[in-house]
């Protein structure tokens, strides 16, 4: 299934502010933002209205790859621009004048057929930058680039530098992950456990790496996962999965946009095969509408198989709008943007927690009285009434999480294997719930309802990271369920451990035995 792109979204591919006059005239970029095409045809480029015929066109492709335009034309095959590359138009022509001026690309591009490209850009001169990252435009990842850099980061620091330089994989590993790679962090891994999940996909004991440099917190998860392993294990449930992108669309008057999102509605069934036609993995769950005025929120909500999937649901949901734009035939769209912050990618929200953002968890057990008073030193009750207090806290200071730390462990296993970091932001959210049980025991169980985690691209396929992963057995198709069912038993392991040391006074003491550097 190929989709449309509509004139709105192929303003997109022009990289504004790339315009600029070079000694044989003029250049501008445009980037790839749509799917991996062959572009079979260069057609012509109109300056202000001036056309610049393929003769005096010549594209470079990166990587020293620089061929006229007429060389596309004569062969048949085109050449292929995978999603993410950019090409630089260099066209004989005389520079242009500081300020405004229009830009028309016309092309061929397969499957997509005869496309134009038309916005405005503008010729500046800007400042020159007086200190500047050395990189290599051959091998950005090549040891004497890194050693460049390195060099550079000493001279205008002052410092010297020993052991941020030290690594034991190939950079170019990193291509793709890290941008202007000078060397290492080297953060502490500590293991806790084996902690015993009883879950769908977690089944069995399982070392936990956590990487931290915050003293206490390994102890203290290893304590909170022993209490478990004495009472059973954990038992883990994924119940949801959803990644969200959410695009809006802008109309003259709240009619329009109550009407769109009606049509949005109905015509679901067609949309579906647009967003899935980017990704063998996306597929597309369904839309929530959200109206405000004139405007309507669309949250496309997809599943993203072992990949966390934002970029992959980015660039669905761009083909779905771009299909969007062109068919829909009520009120006039005034403006689109692909995300209106209503996703509310790395950062905590409300609508996340109701929703699901990334896989919704839960972890539960039931901790015996006898083992959590000789283990812990207190009562079901006084944790359960603990827990009533700290929810008026969290009530009132508006928290999205009403546990103790749930980001410690997140955040640990997400440095040790690969995740994005700043996506603790959502998958901090949390809610803790307690009761005592008929036979006076404490039932006790976390449900994170935004945990976004990957066992497959982003940084979980380097070096160090992977290794974690696979000291987990979470490494392979079909593994990231069982991965979201071992950080949410780790989490629920924590939040036993603090809650009993708060509870129990030994807070303060623990940490001034294993937490401060002496």
């Amino acid at each position: 299934m190929i989709f449309t792109p509509s004139p709105m979204l192929l303003k997109l591919l022009y990289t504004r502010g790339s315009l600029h006059n070079t000694p044989e005239g003029v250049a501008f970029s445009i980037k790839n933002r749509l799917d991996t095409v062959r572009i079979t045809r260069v057609e012509a480029v109109v300056l202000d209205g001036k056309r610049i015929g393929v003769e005096e066109i010549a594209l470079d492709l990166g990587g020293g790859d620089v061929r006229p335009a007429t060389t596309f034309n004569a062969d048949a095959t085109g050449f292929t621009l995978p999603v993410g590359q950019s090409a630089t138009f260099h066209l004989h022509t005389d520079p242009l004048k500081e300020g405004l001026h229009t830009v028309q690309v016309q092309f061929s591009a397969d499957p997509f057929g005869d496309l134009t490209v038309e916005v405005e850009d503008s010729i500046a001169n800007l400042p020159t930058q007086g200190h500047k990252i050395p990189r290599s435009d051959a091998d950005d990842y090549a040891d004497e680039a890194i050693r460049a850099r390195q060099q550079f980061a000493e001279e205008f620091s002052g410092q010297q530098f020993q052991h941020l330089k030290h690594y034991s994989f190939d950079a170019h590993d990193l291509q793709g992950n890290c941008e202007h790679f000078t060397g290492v962090a080297q953060i502490p891994v500590g293991l806790a456990g084996p902690l015993h999940v009883n879950g769908e996909h977690a089944q069995g004991d399982f070392l936990i790496p956590l990487a931290t440099t915050e003293g206490t917190l390994v102890a203290s998860y290893n304590r909170g996962i022993q209490l478990l392993n004495l009472c059973g294990g954990v038992k883990c449930t994924v119940i949801g999965d959803a990644m969200q992108r959410a695009p809006v669309f802008v109309f003259d008057d709240a009619r329009g946009a109550r009407d769109f999102g009606r049509w949005v509605e109905e015509e679901i069934e067609r949309i579906r095969p647009e967003a899935e036609s980017t990704s063998r993995v996306a597929k597309l769950q369904y839309i929530d509408t959200y109206l405000a005025g004139k405007f309507a929120y669309l949250r496309f909500n997809f599943s993203t198989g072992d990949a966390a999937g934002q970029n992959m649901v980015g660039r669905a949901t761009f083909a779905a709008c771009s299909w969007i734009l062109e068919n829909y035939k009520g009120a006039p769209i005034r403006h689109f943007y692909l995300e209106s912050n209503f996703a509310t990618d790395k950062k905590a929200s409300q609508i996340n927690v109701m929703r699901t953002r990334g896989k919704r968890v839960v972890a539960e057990a039931v901790i015996k009285r006898d083992i959590l008073q000789q283990r812990m030193r207190v009562t079901p009750e006084q944790l359960a009434y603990h827990g009533q207090v700290s929810n008026v806290g969290a009530f009132i200071s508006g928290a999205n999480n009403n546990g103790a730390h749930s980001a410690n462990g997140i955040t640990a296993m997400f440095i040790a294997t690969g995740q994005d970091v700043a996506n603790v932001s959502e998958s901090s959210a949390g809610v803790l719930y307690s009761e005592i049980t008929p036979e006076g025991d404490l039932y006790i169980s976390m449900t994170i309802p935004s945990l976004i985690v990957a066992t497959h691209g982003g940084g979980t396929g380097l070096a160090t990271q992977n290794e974690f992963l696979r000291m987990l057995g979470c490494v392979g198709r079909g593994t990231v369920n069982k991965f979201a069912e071992i950080v949410a038993g780790v989490v629920l392991a924590g939040e036993l451990s603090l809650g009993a040391a708060i509870s129990s006074s030994d807070w303060v003491s623990s940490h001034e035995q294993y937490g401060r550097n002496r």
